[in-house]
């Protein structure tokens, strides 16, 4: 069962690339990550991680809206939310990236996390993204909540006397 569902999201993912053939050898001999066109299948919500895996974290307390494709780079401290693709759609906060047509997207296969890249969320191969809506609130609580976690983490230094 898993190896059938991998295979649907290795086509899936790979769609995007200019060349899925390559992209697919690729991932099979554990080159790493394969650069796909954002834009025509799918946009990438980049944030920064504290932002993005609390906003993950609410997406999964709702049993009716299960997350889309979200990937994270730990170098780079970003997390991707894989959402419909949307040319008009104005997504506006500190630090968010919405990463559309003309632009791309470094992306380890799904069933395994290549150097600073890993899925949080792989895609399921039946092309299931995050709905803007739900993402956008769950953005919004979790802004919230770190808004009010900043004043008290924000210097280290400070934190370090208490």
């Amino acid at each position: 069962m898993h190896s059938v569902r991998w295979k649907q999201a290795v086509e899936w993912l790979a769609a995007a690339a200019t060349d899925p053939q390559e992209c697919k050898r690729q991932w099979d001999r554990g080159q790493g990550t394969a650069l796909l066109a954002a834009g025509r299948y799918w946009d990438v919500l980049s944030v920064p991680d504290r932002l993005g895996l609390l906003a993950l974290d609410l997406l999964w307390q709702d049993p009716l809206e299960l997350p889309g494709p979200t990937l994270v780079d730990v170098t780079a401290r970003r997390v991707g939310f894989f959402l419909p693709t949307d040319p008009g759609s104005e997504w506006v906060g500190f630090g968010v990236r919405h990463v559309s047509r003309g632009s791309w997207v470094a992306v380890p296969p799904p069933y395994r996390p290549a150097g600073r890249l890993e899925w949080l969320v792989p895609p399921d191969g039946n092309g299931t993204l995050h709905a803007a809506e739900p993402l956008e609130r769950a953005l919004r609580r979790a802004t919230g909540t770190l808004a009010v976690l900043a004043p008290v983490s924000a210097d280290p230094a400070v934190a370090d006397r208490w």
